[in-house]
């Protein structure tokens, strides 16, 4: 990648989004195009201290693709789409997730532009199927949500298509970090955790309804954004990446690992309380998910930056505490 280089970034103000840009912005990028939904939430906030060129509505893309003003544009990072698990409206979802994604793919690879997406761990459903990336076991995943589904379906396309040796897919995990807070309810637990913690000195976490995980003792890949956004720009930087790849750590911690860290950061004794899970999310819950990374470490991937305990301090110290934004402080 060269920093006069012109990259459009859809899905620019949003959680991952907003950092990728403010790593590109560390690296010497400026020349960016952003484009989002802004909406009435406080997203907008994450771009101010951002450095871009141009901002679009999302809207408004596939028009200035058609009337060819991003012709310049040599790099596509699409991360924009609606990430909410719990979105009923199953043809929003076609139509933003889906079919929004595959003219936006089309356009790229037609002008020999680099393509990079976000699909997502949620197309592999409970598990049952595994959790590899590649496209050899795709038709085997079941996703247990809509969202999943809508991700899922652009994959299955691509890989139709015989996109999948052009263009790369990102399938990140459970992602924490700074510029999340407009998420409202989609937030991180250690964004929701740390509120909990400063006002009560207590968390609540999900009761095991399975015999095999004690209570807190679920499992998840957490990955940090910082490093997220880090090997979303590894795996676009290396023309031989191509087709999906698991954006994760590669390990599996439990919730009381995630939150513990959180005490210590504020200096308090840890204290969990455990509540009844929603009947509501019972049937859908995922009770372990770990990255398979070996595909993203034989693109030369030497593993993420932070330890879960190293960033779980940098986002409540450095971004939590202070009320700031990346690009507010440099953090670690």
């Amino acid at each position: 990648m060269n920093v006069a280089d012109k990259i459009l970034i859809t899905g620019a103000a949003g959680f991952i989004g907003s950092a990728l840009v403010w790593e590109l912005n560390r690296r010497g990028f400026e020349n960016l195009v952003l484009s989002d939904v802004l909406g009435t939430d406080e997203k907008w906030r994450n771009l101010v201290p951002l450095r871009y060129d141009d901002y679009l509505d999302a809207a408004q893309v596939l028009e200035e693709l058609e009337g060819g003003s991003l012709e310049e544009v040599k790099w596509v990072f699409h991360l924009g789409a609606c990430s909410a698990t719990t979105e009923k409206d199953a043809g929003y979802l076609m139509e933003n997730n889906y079919r929004y994604t595959k003219k936006l793919a089309e356009w790229a690879l037609a002008g020999g532009r680099r393509f990079v997406y976000a699909s997502s761990a949620a197309t592999y459903g409970e598990g049952e199927a595994g959790m590899a990336d590649g496209a050899d076991q795709l038709e085997a995943y079941r996703p247990l949500n809509m969202y999943g589904y809508s991700k899922h379906l652009f994959d299955l396309h691509a890989k139709r298509r015989g996109w999948l040796d052009r263009i790369v897919g990102l399938k990140y995990f459970n992602v924490f970090g700074p510029n999340e807070g407009h998420k409202g309810d989609m937030r991180s637990v250690v964004h929701k955790a740390y509120a909990q913690i400063r006002d009560h000195g207590t968390v609540e976490l999900f009761r095991s309804h399975r015999p095999e995980y004690k209570d807190g003792e679920q499992e998840r890949d957490f990955v940090y954004v910082k490093d997220a956004v880090a090997m979303t720009l590894h795996l676009a930087a290396h023309p031989q990446a191509a087709g999906i790849f698991n954006i994760g750590t590669g390990r599996a911690s439990t919730w009381i690992e995630l939150v513990t860290p959180i005490f210590h950061a504020l200096g308090l004794p840890v204290d969990i309380k455990f509540i009844d899970m929603p009947e509501v999310l019972r049937g859908k819950y995922q009770y372990h998910t770990c990255a398979d990374v070996k595909r993203l470490a034989a693109t030369g991937w030497e593993g993420p930056m932070h330890t879960l305990e190293e960033a779980v301090t940098d986002y409540v110290n450095n971004y939590l505490v202070p009320d700031h934004r990346l690009g507010h402080t440099p953090g670690i």
